[in-house]
């Protein structure tokens, strides 16, 4: 499999923006906030792949863009498999420690 740079960056600089663009911690925001926030951009960039898609499908949208959705959309999901897979195995490691 091959991962495309332009698309990271561009998911990269995606999440950037967006944590950029929530205030900062304090007030009420908290972890779970961030977590909410960051799932919640996930499923946009989703459904953005996905519009892209069914746009080709009846011609209204370019094909580079649809490449670009669908790749974005990809790499948002390998990220959120990645965090939830590293929280899993610290869960794991947590539960296996003696008290």
């Amino acid at each position: 499999m091959t991962i495309n740079i332009a698309a990271g960056a561009a998911a990269y600089a995606h999440t950037a923006k967006q944590l950029g663009a929530a205030s900062p911690l304090g007030a009420g925001q908290g972890f779970g906030d961030l977590l909410k926030q960051s799932i919640e951009g996930a499923i946009d960039t989703q459904k953005s792949g996905e519009a892209a898609s069914l746009g080709a499908m009846s011609g209204k949208t370019d094909i580079n863009n649809v490449v670009q959705a669908v790749n974005n959309a990809e790499v948002t999901l390998q990220t959120v498999l990645a965090v939830r897979d590293k929280v899993l195995s610290a869960y794991t490691e947590i539960m296996h420690m003696t008290v």
